[in-house]
């Protein structure tokens, strides 16, 4: 597996379901919150650009779990270039429990696709992959 870009998270009692483990919609708040923490470490033009007219469109996402995590679990969400094309990027998110005693257990996998766009709300059009994006995520593929 190549380099990835990490974000680092641990479990509150509010991302947890009356049974105590992780509700499901939780992971894919997490892929958006790993990829804004990305752009504002990695390629911060990026989110002046997205100030201007470029938006993000997330086309797909999806998730796979292996194991469940309850509240206070440290976790490592590790995201990685899947696919770079002219106006779309493909990410993987691998979920990682990082146990107390240093053992590191993939709890679900991960995907999102993104569009980039421009344009008025009402008349968007796709656009290319910012030049700035695509060389901060150079070192993640995959």
């Amino acid at each position: 597996m190549g380099k990835y870009y990490e974000y680092l998270h641990t479990v509150g009692f509010e991302e947890t379901n009356i049974v105590g483990n992780v509700y499901y919609v939780n992971y894919l708040r997490w892929q958006g919150r790993c990829r804004e923490m990305f752009l504002k470490e990695r390629a911060p033009e990026v989110l002046a650009d997205l100030q201007d007219d470029l938006k993000l469109f997330t086309l797909k996402v999806d998730c796979e779990f292996f194991a469940e995590i309850t509240a206070f679990s440290e976790l490592s969400i590790r995201m990685r270039l899947q696919e770079l094309a002219q106006t779309q990027v493909e990410f993987s998110f691998d979920y990682v429990r990082l146990d107390p005693d240093g053992t590191e257990v993939l709890i679900a996998r991960g995907r999102q696709r993104v569009a980039c766009m421009r344009g008025p709300n009402t008349r968007t059009v796709p656009s290319r992959v910012p030049d700035a994006l695509a060389r901060a995520l150079e070192p993640y593929a995959s």
